[in-house]
């Protein structure tokens, strides 16, 4: 079994001792790196390239939403897992905006947060109902076609127009014209906006 590679940035010294406590003790999980703050998380990163990053928003010197925008910015591919004691519908919003693919709240449980590494280490979203409820409370319902919905699921597994129009059996064209609707009705400017408001608004569940 893969062992999956873990960064753990937390400036309290208990909750990252409980966090080392509780991961460390399976076995699919190595902690490779702690960090107290969000500067020398972003250093620790650079170094170690973990697989995961467990990350705290509320960091000394370089907040964790900043970590996280520094992170995808220079390694596009990383993958973060917010636990933070923020439970606001914004800072979920700008957590999964910036790049975060998971977020509990610290009152989540060792097998909720073990369950949230193994799907961001395989390249999943994790976003628990809460979350979701949370997100949704921000935006205004959105119609879709049955079409639409079809073409907005294919957008979220990241497939190209060509893709869609071979999964779904119509015209590369076709699905232009309805990628745009789709776009146009969530207000979103690309698709990967689009994806993160289908969570927000619950017409998508990855989790």
């Amino acid at each position: 079994m893969k062992q999956i590679r873990v960064l753990l940035i937390e400036d309290h010294f208990l909750a990252r001792m409980a966090l080392h406590s509780v991961l460390s003790g399976h076995s699919q999980i190595r902690i490779i790196g702690e960090a107290c703050d969000g500067e020398a998380g972003i250093a620790m990163y650079r170094q170690h390239r973990p697989d995961v990053v467990v990350l705290d928003l509320r960091l000394p010197r370089v907040s964790g939403f900043e970590v996280i925008i520094e992170l995808r910015k220079e390694f596009p591919a990383a993958r973060i897992v917010v636990l933070s004691n923020y439970r606001g519908s914004e800072d979920i919003y700008r957590a999964v905006r910036s790049g975060a693919m998971a977020y509990l709240t610290k009152d989540a449980s060792g097998e909720e947060l073990l369950n949230a590494i193994q799907n961001v280490d395989r390249g999943l979203r994790y976003l628990p109902h809460v979350a979701l409820d949370r997100l949704a409370e921000r935006m205004p319902s959105v119609e879709l076609t049955p079409r639409e919905s079809e073409v907005l699921a294919c957008i979220t597994q990241g497939r190209s127009n060509r893709e869609i129009a071979e999964e779904l059996r119509i015209a590369e064209k076709t699905v232009r014209i309805h990628v745009s609707s789709v776009l146009d009705k969530m207000g979103a400017r690309d698709r990967t906006q689009a994806t993160i408001y289908a969570l927000q608004r619950g017409l998508i569940h990855l989790d």
